[in-house]
């Protein structure tokens, strides 16, 4: 007798940060995002510390595996929060060095801590997310009409309901992933590494201005390489190469920075904070 493996049926549909799928239109359900918040067993902290590690030194691995993902979970998104929390617990880190070395007080401290994550990590990202949520959506995405093009992928992820050709659609969920994503260099640089130099980059010479402006340079430029990478890995978007456009401006900021705008005495996380420091280690 030939043994039967009687396989489980789905109960979730896809994941889209709050959408519904098209056979459930009338139900409401709560994304897979949100019922994962606090299920801390059930998250991939290994693969959060391999995607930081590797969006350092080789971020196109990390979107290439994206068509796996589709075809296992049906959706672009990962409704995994563990790198939230990751990228979250080094930003609670690093707020406190900043406070520690810089700030007059431990509320003053508490106030930088909550400014690094809510504000600096977890609102832009939102903002971020929903901007190009919008903007990609309705400028490169398949039906745009302003600016028209075809779909790079040669395949199709997945059938509609009347059996024909799927559509595909930008999830809000994988917006925020990329969001997230792309958060990590301006991390390192910007709340890492400008940290450490510090004593370095917080002089009025030219070597210490010009030091900090590129710590500027590569934090900005290598988020906006991140987030092309993120999209161009969807093979429904078009023209995805306008997303490395800023490139070109930071890179023209940075060269006229040079001539006697120290970035890192004026844009440096701890002054965004709002706060009077004390001067000295």
């Amino acid at each position: 007798m030939n043994p039967h493996i009687s396989l489980p049926r789905p109960t979730g549909g896809p994941s889209n940060f709050g959408s519904t799928t098209p056979s459930r239109r009338n139900e409401i359900r709560m994304p897979r995002f949100f019922k994962r918040l606090f299920k801390f067993p059930q998250m991939d902290f290994e693969m959060a510390v391999w995607e930081m590690y590797s969006l350092m030194i080789a971020p196109k691995k990390v979107f290439r595996s994206i068509y796996y993902h589709k075809q296992t979970s049906k959706t672009y998104h990962r409704p995994d929060p563990s790198f939230t929390y990751l990228l979250s617990f080094f930003q609670l880190l690093t707020s406190l060095a900043w406070g520690f070395a810089y700030a007059s007080s431990f509320s003053l401290t508490l106030r930088i801590t909550l400014v690094f994550i809510f504000v600096h990590f977890l609102l832009l990202s939102l903002l971020t997310a929903t901007l190009f949520y919008f903007f990609i959506k309705h400028l490169l995405g398949p039906n745009s009409k302003l600016i028209p093009g075809r779909r790079r992928g040669l395949y199709n992820l997945g059938g509609g309901e009347d059996g024909g050709e799927g559509k595909e659609e930008l999830e809000f969920g994988y917006c925020w992933d990329v969001a997230i994503r792309a958060f990590v260099p301006v991390w390192v640089f910007l709340y890492v590494v400008q940290f450490l130099c510090m004593p370095l980059v917080g002089t009025d010479h030219w070597i210490s201005l010009a030091l900090a402006n590129t710590l500027y340079l590569a934090a900005f430029n290598y988020y906006f390489i991140i987030t092309f990478l993120g999209y161009n890995a969807l093979p429904f978007l078009h023209h995805t190469e306008l997303l490395l456009a800023p490139i070109a401006v930071t890179t023209i900021l940075w060269f006229v920075s040079l001539f006697g705008l120290n970035l890192s005495k004026h844009l440096a996380p701890v002054f965004l904070a709002g706060a009077q420091l004390r001067k000295g280690g």
